[in-house]
C-alpha cells in the first residue's frame, strides 16, 4: 500500500540536494485533470535571496519524517542557475518550457492530447487574479486550499488540505472541511469525482449529493488513512476502488 502523505503536515518540510540544503517546501502545483503534482514549490532562504524554486516530483529520491526533510536528487548549481520562477500563480507555459528546457527533461504534458493550455506568455506577465490563467490546468494548493465544494444540490463545505500518495505525489483524496455544515466533521473526497474546478468562481463542483457527503464516514486526521477506511469511503459513494 502507498503511503498517504497530508500535505499541510509536509509544509515546512527542508529538501536537500546532493551536496546541501536547497530550502522550505511551501505548497505544490498541481494538474486539476490528472490531480498529479507537477511542481513543489520551495523556498530557498538567504542562498538564493530567498527567491522560490521548482522541483518535479521525479527527482524526489527519499522522505526522512523524522528530520522533516525530502531527498532531491539534484546539485545546487543546478537549482542556482534555474530561471527564477514568475510570481504570477499559477506559471505560465512559456516558464514552463524555459524550466524543461533548462534542465534537459521532457515536459509532463509531451503527447498528452489534452493538453491544451492556450497562448504561452512571458515570464513577466502578471496574470488577472479573476480571470483564468494562460495554463488553466496548472493549479497552486494555496489557491486552491479554501475553494468551496458544491455537490448536484448545494454547497457542502470547503477544501482544507490534500491528501498525496508518496509514490509518484498523485492527490489521492481532497479533505473536506464541513464545519457550517457538520460541525466537528470533516471526510474526504476522490480527485476522480469532481467534475470541474473553476478559477473565477473558486468552486469545485463534485458529482454527488448533499446527504451522501453529510453521511460519509468521518476522516480523523490523527490517524493513519487505512485501506479499510479508503474501501468504505468507496462503497458509501458508490464507486469502484480504482487506486492501487
Amino acid at each position: 500500500m502507498q503511503e498517504l502523505r497530508k500535505l499541510e503536515s509536509m509544509s515546512g518540510y527542508r529538501l536537500r540536494a546532493r551536496d546541501g540544503e536547497i530550502g522550505k517546501l511551501k505548497e505544490i502545483y498541481f494538474d486539476d485533470r490528472h490531480w498529479s503534482t507537477r511542481y513543489f514549490v520551495v523556498h530557498t532562504g538567504s542562498w538564493l535571496l530567498g527567491r522560490d524554486v521548482l522541483i518535479v516530483p521525479s527527482v524526489i529520491t527519499g522522505v526522512d519524517e523524522s528530520d522533516w526533510r525530502l531527498e532531491v536528487d539534484l546539485d545546487l548549481d543546478q537549482i542556482r542557475g534555474c530561471p527564477p520562477v514568475e510570481k504570477a500563480m499559477p506559471v505560465s507555459l512559456h516558464y514552463e518550457q524555459e524550466y524543461h528546457r533548462y534542465y534537459g527533461w521532457e515536459p509532463y504534458w509531451t503527447g498528452d492530447p489534452l493538453f491544451t493550455p492556450g497562448p504561452a506568455m512571458p515570464p513577466s506577465t502578471v496574470s488577472e487574479p479573476h480571470h483564468e490563467p494562460p495554463h488553466p490546468h496548472l493549479r497552486s494548493s494555496d489557491e486552491v486550499t479554501g475553494y468551496s465544494i458544491h455537490a448536484r444540490d448545494g454547497q457542502i463545505g470547503q477544501i482544507e488540505d490534500f491528501i498525496l500518495e508518496e509514490v509518484d505525489w498523485k492527490i489521492a483524496w481532497l479533505e473536506l472541511d464541513t464545519r457550517k455544515w457538520l460541525p466537528g466533521k470533516n471526510v474526504l473526497l476522490a480527485p476522480g469525482w469532481i467534475e470541474q474546478v473553476s478559477w473565477t468562481a473558486k468552486e469545485v463542483t463534485v458529482d454527488l449529493n448533499v446527504e451522501s457527503i453529510k453521511t460519509a464516514p468521518a476522516y480523523d486526521a490523527s490517524e493513519p488513512i487505512s485501506r479499510d477506511y479508503e474501501l468504505a469511503l468507496y462503497r458509501h459513494y458508490g464507486m469502484t476502488f480504482d487506486r492501487q
